[in-house]
């Protein structure tokens, strides 16, 4: 299992709705309350949200390979689509 890196900000509402999505997969899938999520918001650790590359949030990332990087009006199914393939590439 992987831990993943998941840069966000708290008035970011992608973010918001990532937040929700994660909790939605937990409950569906128990097992994956395992994965570890190391949550950095970029206004409060910039020094650490520099040493990755990406323009958006929510982003998340195992080691330094971005896995999933939110859009505008990126929708809750999309966001969903993108999360459970986060859990699925950390759970491997």
């Amino acid at each position: 299992m992987q831990k993943v890196t998941y840069f966000h900000m708290d008035t970011c509402p992608y973010c918001v709705q990532a937040d929700k999505v994660i909790a939605e997969l937990i409950t569906e899938h128990p097992e994956w309350a395992a994965v570890e999520f190391e949550k950095i918001d970029e206004n409060e650790h910039p020094e650490i949200a520099e040493q990755y590359d990406y323009y958006a949030n929510p982003s998340m990332f195992i080691g330094k390979e971005k896995l999933y990087e939110s859009h505008l009006f990126e929708t809750k199914a999309e966001c969903r689509r993108h999360v459970e393939e986060v859990f699925r590439r950390a759970m491997a």
